[in-house]
């Protein structure tokens, strides 16, 4: 991914191992890539609606968060969510490890679960597994 090129190696495989976690779990949803000015966030969603996406994943300098858009709703009796918004929560990922917590795989298949389908008469103007650059920031405030 050419919005990646400015971090580190070691972030980008993160980023790209992060990103095949949730196409894993989450085979045919929409990817919304947006070049922020913090960071750089893929969103997914089934309906290619930003408004109905379930997972995001923002890159930063020194790691990866994997965001649950309604991380709030989400069972979490360890309390291993952060966040204290309404409805985001998130799970730092800074190293690959943290990728092979089984509970970590958990979230993202509940995340998954519950996530918005298209309707019936919106399925055939969905394309399944595309990925869609949907903003690209002109300032950013992040690695160069």
């Amino acid at each position: 991914m050419q919005f990646l090129s400015p971090y580190a190696p070691s972030i980008v495989e993160l980023a790209l191992a992060t990103r095949r976690l949730v196409l894993e779990e989450a085979p045919g949803a929409v990817e919304l890539i947006y070049d922020a000015y913090n960071a750089v966030v893929a969103g997914y969603s089934f309906t290619g609606r930003p408004s109905e996406a379930f997972i995001h994943i923002p890159v930063y300098a020194n790691w990866v968060n994997l965001g649950f858009h309604r991380g709030s709703e989400l069972d979490d009796p360890a309390r291993l969510l952060q966040g204290s918004g309404r409805w985001v929560r998130h799970i730092r990922i800074a190293g690959l490890a943290d990728l092979e917590r089984p509970v970590v795989r958990a979230f993202v298949r509940a995340a998954v679960t519950r996530a918005k389908r298209p309707d019936a008469a919106a399925a055939g103007s969905v394309k399944k597994g595309q990925s869609v650059v949907r903003a690209i920031y002109p300032k950013r405030r992040r690695p160069k």
